[in-house]
């Protein structure tokens, strides 16, 4: 298959990537801007980089757009600016990247490209605080930061175009991935820079108590559910929660994270004012839906995650 994975340098991408390679018939056309506000690097590329094609540019590049996605099987959309605090400090930047970006990727497959199957990793984020003991797509949304709204408003996007212009769209909600080759920065995803202060041996900050659980999915087995859905055309127009049917408080994952790394202190502080405003407490999520139609489930367990983290790190690094 001829694949194009946009945003391959980032965190999903560069796993995707590796996923995609697993398979001897698979051409990729890797494509990402390298922004620094996004602290995206090739360096978790240098390992592939023999296997793919790689192109630095900006997926809001109509004329760019126009020029990937002919003769592409299957585009990955993982290019996107994820930072919660960021979305709220340059809210344009967001729209920029999220809306605009997304559109303009999928102008370009409807002109260029109908036949292409197109699926967008979404966020769970874009439904706000849970209401339900148990949530599914049904949940209404009530995104609390700039980034979760527009992540809700892209999904929209991908749903208009499949139904009026017969795009082969897909978008996938997932909730707080880890594991290798993830940023280490608090606002790109909390469990990620746990991993990267025990890593170092530093103080992990824990915002109150704590208790608030979460869903939580090792990044291979998101890539790996991404690569499923391309032999699922069924559910493709539609989107669903990807999840891990473990989930567990904040505080028992830094926990698990010490004890796996075997350094690192936990520390609780006070709640910075923005973040608790867009805290969304308890939230249990149910995949039912999407493993309905796609026989993979999550396999990795977190303790078996962070173990497979921690060892591809040390051999990385």
């Amino acid at each position: 298959m001829n694949i194009l994975i946009l945003g391959g340098a980032g965190f999903v991408g560069s796993n995707l990537v590796r996923r995609c390679l697993k398979e001897p018939g698979n051409n990729l056309l890797v494509v990402d801007s390298l922004d620094p506000r996004l602290k995206s690097t090739t360096a978790h590329l240098k390992r592939v980089w023999p296997k793919i094609e790689f192109i630095k540019g900006d997926l809001r590049d109509a004329s760019l757009m126009k020029k990937v996605v002919q003769k592409k099987d299957v585009i990955f959309n993982c290019a996107a600016q994820t930072s919660h605090p960021l979305s709220l400090t340059d809210p344009f930047f967001d729209v920029e990247v999220n809306c605009l970006g997304n559109l303009t990727l999928l102008e370009a497959v409807k002109k260029y490209n109908k036949k292409a199957l197109v699926i967008y990793p979404s966020s769970s984020t874009v439904i706000g605080r849970s209401s339900e003991k148990a949530v599914d797509e049904t949940h209404v949304e009530r995104p609390l930061d700039i980034y979760s709204a527009n992540k809700s408003v892209a999904e929209k996007y991908y749903r208009i175009y499949n139904r009026v212009h017969d795009l082969n769209t897909l978008s996938i909600r997932f909730a707080n991935l880890y594991g290798p080759y993830g940023k280490g920065y608090p606002e790109f995803g909390f469990i990620n820079y746990f991993i990267a202060r025990a890593f170092d041996g530093k103080e992990i900050p824990i915002y109150g108590d704590g208790n608030q659980k979460r869903n939580i999915m090792y990044i291979e087995d998101a890539a790996e559910l991404l690569y499923q859905c391309i032999s699922h055309q069924d559910i493709f127009g539609h989107v669903y929660f990807a999840v891990h049917r473990e989930h567990h408080p904040v505080i028992d994952i830094a926990k698990e994270i010490v004890s796996v790394y075997g350094k690192g202190k936990i520390k609780k502080v006070a709640w910075p004012d923005v973040r608790k405003r867009i805290e969304i407490n308890n939230v249990a999520i149910s995949g039912a839906k999407l493993y309905n139609h796609i026989p993979y489930k999550p396999k990795y367990r977190l303790r078996e995650g962070l173990e497979r983290t921690k060892k591809i790190m040390e051999t990385v690094i």
